[in-house]
């Protein structure tokens, strides 16, 4: 048996340089380049595909940002959180999960995203330009191979030699049908439905001009909150948000000026059997201030309407109760008073605060409790309700904390939350906390000495949403315009018919007519196409 080098060395020598190179596992692949690399990667990121599972990562990059606090939104919760979890808030911090909608890698996708939009729709853009000027097809050899297909025979002298009485009818009765034909010389080619692709272009380029209004909104754009007690007013500056979340290059100087002072609140709540509690109205009498030194008018705020000053949004989203309160501390002077707002807990607006008295002197004081706009007290050891969510016999519910002096950090605190740190609760002698009710006019002499509190009333306050979305206007216009592509899209139906007289063997004329739809014959082109071949030849077809 004679081996391959045995063999190798009784062939002809080969120049490998000309030798020819087949493709295989082994094989050189030919060197595409650095330009080869780059249309290569445009390629793939301007297909389509691409952008479907861009779009589909976006959205997935987006739901953290709905778990997670937001610095933006809430920066004491982001540090709570990184506080409670030691070991994983560093961690999501670094890697930008408190801040995802500016973080790097969530603008990464959304950039790579209207870039891949940007390359689909170019491309299809021109191929849609030739398309438009090019003319219909020609006239296909066999019309009999198209799905939709008819043939009629002329009756004797019903044709001219040419046939082209019944070319012009065709062409007429096409073009009525809002065909673009183009005659040639032993048959008609007409097409329409070219506003298929012009909605599906539509559709693409709406989504780009989208992102573009989310992107003008996530850059400039502004949303904030503000809870403003009936009597006192909101001035549109930074210091009076209680939270903000602005976009990358929101500036101070954004913001509109103006003042709104809230008058009054009215509210009605359903009293009858059916439906008791239910909110009947919701409704704030304010004074809008436009400018510096504007001249206020009045204005109504409702739920739904809100007001609009020069493109800026003032929401009512929320009210509650504010327990009016005068704390007098050990030395007998008043450490504070004045309303204290009260967050609602259940629908009967049972809602919990704190009163933080921290220049209270000798000691600081504290509170925390409950405010029932309809207290019912069913025995001692029962739980406090509200029966009702109007104040109908208001009681405020207290616990005392007390501590030594405590140093200022300007460390943001809660106002809503107490921290008891350096705080000792006031306990009976059986070791329960001692815990108080108030209602309106009544004052309670504080443990050892530690002064008196006193609930002077009670007023509503009022959540008002202050915001500017500058893309919005964009974005709305872009949804408009992208269902509009949409429904041109699913309801043109591109069609292409042709028309042909021929001389059968036997001497006949035969008209001929062939059809091509997208939808084939469910869009009634069978129909269409045997109608037009009976009109041609002057049988009239009765419809079943």
């Amino acid at each position: 048996m004679t081996s391959d080098l045995e063999t190798s060395e009784t062939q002809l020598p080969v120049d490998p340089e000309n030798a020819p190179r087949r493709p295989g596992r082994n094989g050189d692949a030919p060197a595409i380049g650095w330009r080869g690399g780059l249309r290569f990667v445009w390629t793939q990121l301007s297909s389509m595909r691409t952008a479907l599972v861009l779009l589909f990562l976006l959205a997935l990059a987006a739901i953290p940002g709905s778990l997670v606090p937001q610095r933006k939104i809430s920066p004491i919760r982001v540090d709570d959180f990184i506080v409670a979890h030691p070991t994983l808030g560093p961690i999501y911090d670094k890697i930008g999960m408190f801040a995802v909608y500016s973080s790097p890698w969530f603008s990464a996708i959304y950039l790579l995203l209207f870039v891949s939009l940007v390359g689909c729709i170019i491309p299809r853009v021109g191929v849609y330009a030739r398309a438009l000027r090019a003319d219909p097809p020609r006239t296909p050899r066999n019309l009999a191979r198209l799905p939709a297909y008819a043939s009629r025979e002329a009756p004797a002298g019903g044709l001219d030699s040419a046939g082209t009485g019944v070319l012009d009818r065709a062409a007429a009765d096409l073009k009525s049908a809002r065909y673009r034909v183009v005659r040639h010389d032993d048959s008609i080619a007409a097409e329409r439905g070219y506003l298929r692709e012009a909605g599906n272009l539509l559709f693409h380029l709406s989504l780009l001009v989208l992102l573009l209004g989310v992107a003008i909104n996530g850059l400039f754009g502004y949303r904030g909150t503000s809870v403003v007690v009936v009597g006192q007013g909101f001035t549109n500056t930074l210091t009076q948000y209680d939270d903000l979340t602005a976009g990358a290059a929101f500036k101070e100087s954004a913001l509109e000026p103006f003042t709104v002072l809230v008058k009054n609140f009215e509210v009605k709540f359903e009293t009858g059997p059916v439906q008791r509690g239910a909110a009947r109205l919701f409704r704030a009498d304010v004074e809008v201030a436009e400018g510096a030194g504007g001249t206020p008018h009045a204005e109504t705020l409702e739920v739904n309407h809100p007001l609009n000053i020069h493109g800026t949004t003032v929401h009512l989203i929320a009210h509650g109760y504010a327990p009016k309160v005068t704390v007098r501390d050990g030395n007998g002077n008043v450490a504070f008073s004045g309303p204290v707002v009260f967050l609602p807990q259940d629908g009967n607006f049972m809602s919990a605060g704190v009163i933080k008295v921290p220049d209270a002197q000798p000691k600081r004081l504290a509170f925390q409790g409950l405010f029932l706009p309809t207290a019912v007290v069913t025995n001692a050891d029962a739980a406090p309700v509200s029966a009702f969510p109007d104040a109908l016999n208001p009681a405020l519910l207290l616990d005392i904390w007390s501590g030594p002096p405590k140093t200022e950090t300007g460390r943001p605190e809660n106002v809503y939350s107490l921290d008891t740190t350096g705080l000792t609760q006031s306990k009976k002698a059986d070791g329960q906390p001692i815990r108080f009710a108030l209602q309106p006019g009544d004052t309670y002499d504080l443990p050892d000495g530690l002064g008196t509190v006193t609930m002077d009333g009670w007023e509503r306050w009022v959540k008002l949403q202050v915001g500017d979305t500058p893309g919005m206007p964009i974005a709305i216009g872009a949804i408009g315009f992208a269902v509009f592509g949409l429904c041109l899209s699913l309801f043109v139906r591109p069609r292409r018919v042709w028309v042909r007289v021929r001389t059968a063997e036997s001497g006949s004329r035969v008209v001929e007519v062939g059809g091509l739809d997208r939808a084939d014959a469910r869009a009634g082109l069978t129909e269409d196409v045997t109608e037009l071949a009976d009109r041609l030849v002057g049988e009239p077809r009765e419809r079943g």
